[in-house]
């Protein structure tokens, strides 16, 4: 038992150091475009963006209505875009409201906009 253990504590320490080596690698930038890749990555979170886009704020019972999911996975889903900064909310009169956060949006679109206008970014070079 005691071997198990300490093989147990050994693969937790090797994770969290190369945790801990791999988090310089890369830029604030870098890791905050990639936080909102990973929450827009299922496009129920994108049908909730497109109608969060349309509108100043929306109640989760619209976006049920919209998106034509459960209550249940609506929240979820908008937990994650929230827990990322895409999203902002509060509770108005008992229902929860929601809408874009459209500054944080904004420098995910500015980042693949710099991304797209690099000099060496040519479609036609595409394989």
């Amino acid at each position: 038992m005691r071997y198990a253990n300490n093989t147990m504590l050994n693969n937790i320490l090797i994770q969290i150091t190369m945790g801990a080596i791999k988090s310089g690698l890369y830029t604030e930038e870098q890791e905050k475009v990639a936080t909102y890749a990973k929450a827009i990555g299922h496009p129920a979170r994108v049908a909730i963006l497109q109608e969060l886009a349309k509108n100043q704020s929306c109640q989760c019972g619209e976006l049920v209505l919209t998106v034509g999911l459960a209550q249940s996975t609506i929240s979820q889903h908008l937990k994650e875009l929230k827990n990322c900064g895409l999203v902002k909310g509060s509770i108005s009169e008992d229902k929860p409201c929601y809408c874009l956060d459209r500054d944080k949006f904004g420098e995910l679109i500015d980042f693949l906009q710099e991304l797209k206008t690099q000099p060496t970014f040519k479609l036609s070079d595409c394989c």
